[in-house]
């Protein structure tokens, strides 16, 4: 991208998953004079660089608001960094509730499959239930930054990567722990976590389709929740292998995948909020 001062930023509301982000930035490089566009899950913020601004930027927020999600123009760089506060009046208490009733179904049921890891043995339990408190996190940070400047939402989504980062590589190392010692999962509560785990997923997107606008941003909501499902049911899958082979290594290998994917997401984060400080740093 050119120039700090010659971006243009918006706060979007509405975001809660990376595939938001992608589509978002899918959408703004087919406007005519977009030069580039990134999207931040981090920071819940959408950057352009954009020929002719006076012409070309109403079609752009016509586009992204068709998906359905909202847009609130943040001005200049340098407005940013004095704490500008955008105007976020259209997050209102029903949506706010939705997203305080999913980041309580995510990080609460997460903390619950934690638990029920250690008491079903199982790895790919444990992995799966990252994946929770990441899109609990995720959403809880989009509920308390909102009026929040991009240098105070950038340094708190940084904190909440490397805080991810430090989760997934803690289950990566007790997975490799686990290779080394011997162990046996619990494959009928392993495989009943997981089940509930699918269940939970559906709720959360149930709670938020109603406060979506545009049948692309309600496609993509059930589309995360059925890539969460997709994921419990492997777990599923995990523990019907480990029952009919006799191994543990199906349920190893589930772990290590669920947390490696889970550590590439952590590192987008970090990486999104990383980029944004320094932009605002050369402002």
């Amino acid at each position: 991208m050119r120039a700090n001062a010659d971006l243009i930023r918006y706060a979007v509301a509405g975001m809660d998953c990376s595939s938001c982000a992608a589509k978002i930035e899918g959408t703004a490089r087919k406007v005519e004079g977009v030069r580039d566009v990134s999207v931040s899950i981090a920071t819940q913020v959408m950057t352009l660089d954009i020929n002719d601004p006076a012409k070309n930027l109403r079609q752009v927020e016509a586009s992204v608001q068709s998906l359905g999600y909202q847009l609130d123009r943040l001005g200049t760089a340098e407005g940013e960094d004095d704490g500008h506060i955008p105007d976020l009046t259209h997050v209102n208490p029903a949506y706010k509730r939705a997203l305080w009733i999913v980041v309580l179904l995510n990080a609460g049921y997460g903390v619950v499959q934690i638990a029920g890891s250690f008491l079903a043995g199982s790895q790919a339990l444990q992995a799966d239930a990252l994946d929770f408190i990441g899109d609990g996190l995720i959403s809880f940070l989009g509920l308390i930054a909102i009026g929040w400047g991009l240098v105070a939402r950038a340094r708190a989504a940084l904190l909440q990567g490397i805080f991810l980062a430090l989760l997934g590589l803690g289950v990566i190392g007790s997975t490799v722990y686990r290779v080394f010692a011997e162990y046996e999962p619990q494959t009928l509560l392993m495989a009943g976590f997981a089940l509930v785990a699918c269940v939970v997923n559906i709720l959360a997107a149930v709670v938020l389709i109603p406060h979506r606008k545009g049948d692309a941003n309600v496609r993509a909501v059930w589309l995360f929740s059925r890539n969460d499902a997709i994921g419990n049911l492997a777990v599923v899958a995990a523990a019907g292998l480990v029952w009919w082979l006799d191994s543990t290594w199906p349920d190893l290998l589930m772990a290590f995948v669920v947390a490696a994917l889970f550590l590439q997401s952590a590192w987008s984060i970090i990486r999104d909020a990383r980029r944004e400080l320094a932009q605002v740093g050369r402002a």
